[in-house]
Order: structure tokens, then C-alpha cells, then sequence
């Protein structure tokens, strides 16, 4: 199947580097995208939001012609769901790694500070402890060496949905900051900002032990993870 890869925040098509091989030699095709404006300057990147994010993951589906799935980390969990909401019939399944699906209106998160026009990474100290403790410091390093800036509407620009074939299309979640049993807790309470998740008719979740960014910490057992999710 034509695997269409969609990096979160700071993230490039680079960050699936590691996790492709696993795809690859169950034979999937994989499709890592780089997101419009990430790394842009900043009269470049102002006009770039999450509807030019979802257009993005959109013209792959279309260019790419059958089924897909799709793959999205983090905020890029909101850009697959948008595209699967644009394209439900061409969509076999959705994967979330450390993320939920929105509601219409969601947004990923509208707290990241503003520099210059762009909005860079963070730092560390702007994550909680179970979200990076998995991450050695060269893999930080590294991380940060290849951290790039993304538009500064992308993170709290709201999400628009109008398809509720959407929730037909099979998702599985794959947890790793967050353990499985206590998302099921989460959607056996029923919070509001859990209500688009309990939507989704066929609904799997799995664990993968690891802070907020298994694609570095523990790469080869989430190619192996989203494999297994693949084919159930």
C-alpha cells in the first residue's frame, strides 16, 4: 500500500528516515512529506495554515492515485485526519503516533512562542518528562540540529471538518507518552476533547512504549508497530 508519512511540528520527510525500512520491507510504498512553509522565511511562511498543510497531504492522495494510508505524528495526526476527512473513499486507514484525532475547530496547540515572524523549536523544557525522557542527549542533538521553523498559523489555526465519513475510515492510535489503558479510560469518561476519538467507528490502539518522538527513540519498533496496523 502507498504509505503517505506526515511529520509533526519542526519536522521534515527526514524524521521518518528510520522507520521507512520496516515499511519497505514489508512492501509498502512510503511517501514522507516535508510541510509547506516549514523552515520558510517568515513573509513566506505567513501565508501558510493548516488548510495549506491538509492541501498538501491532499495532493498526494490524488497524485498518488489508489488507496492510501496515512501516517501522521503529533500535530501531523491533525493533517492526516483532515486529508481522510477530505478523502474518505480513498483513505484504507489512518494512523496517529502520540496523537489524537480533532473535531472540527481542533487546533494543535496555540501556546508555542513566536520569533521573528516564525515559530522555532521550543526547547526541552517546553515538554512534559514522559514526552522526552527516552531521548539520549546525541539523540537531541541531532534533533535539534535538524529542527526547522514552521509557520506561525499552523499550530493554532483551526482544523475545519464537514465529512463524517471520515470516522468510517479504520484508525489505530498508536500510544507512547500516554499508555493505551489510560486512553481507554479517557474514552470510557467521555471528555469533549476526547469525543472525535470515541467517534471512530473502528478503532484500534497500541502500544509502543517511548517519549513523544518514538520515529527517533525507538524507530524500528514503530515501522514494526504501524506494519502490524497495516495489516489488521
Amino acid at each position: 500500500m502507498d504509505v503517505i508519512l506526515v511529520p509533526g511540528l519542526w519536522l521534515d520527510a527526514s524524521s521518518w528516515d528510520d522507520v521507512r525500512p520496516a515499511l519497505e520491507a514489508a512492501g509498502h510504498a512510503t511517501h514522507p512529506l516535508t510541510m509547506p512553509g516549514v523552515g520558510a522565511p517568515a513573509d513566506e511562511a505567513a501565508a501558510v495554515g493548516m488548510a495549506e498543510w491538509v492541501a498538501a497531504a491532499v495532493a498526494e492522495i490524488d497524485r498518488l492515485g489508489g488507496p492510501v494510508a496515512l501516517v501522521g505524528h503529533s500535530g501531523g495526526g491533525n493533517v492526516a485526519y483532515g486529508a481522510a476527512d477530505a478523502r474518505p473513499d480513498r483513505v484504507g486507514k489512518v494512523i496517529f503516533i502520540d496523537t489524537f484525532p480533532p473535531g472540527d475547530g481542533g487546533i494543535i496547540w496555540d501556546e508555542f512562542p513566536e520569533v521573528d515572524g516564525v515559530i522555532p523549536f521550543p526547547g526541552w523544557d517546553a515538554f512534559e518528562a514522559n514526552e522526552i525522557d527516552d531521548l539520549d542527549a546525541g539523540t537531541r542533538a541531532r534533533f535539534e540540529a535538524s529542527a526547522q521553523t514552521v509557520p506561525p498559523r499552523v499550530p493554532a489555526d483551526p482544523i475545519r471538518l464537514s465529512d463524517e465519513r471520515r470516522r468510517d475510515v479504520p484508525a489505530t492510535v498508536i500510544t507512547c507518552s500516554v499508555p493505551a489503558a489510560q486512553v481507554r479510560e479517557f474514552l470510557a469518561k467521555g471528555p469533549a476533547w476526547i469525543a472525535e476519538l470515541a467517534a471512530i467507528r473502528d478503532l484500534d490502539l497500541v502500544d509502543v512504549p517511548a517519549g513523544h518522538w518514538p520515529q527517533f527513540s525507538r524507530p524500528t519498533e514503530l515501522g514494526e508497530a504501524i506494519v502490524r496496523a497495516l495489516a489488521g
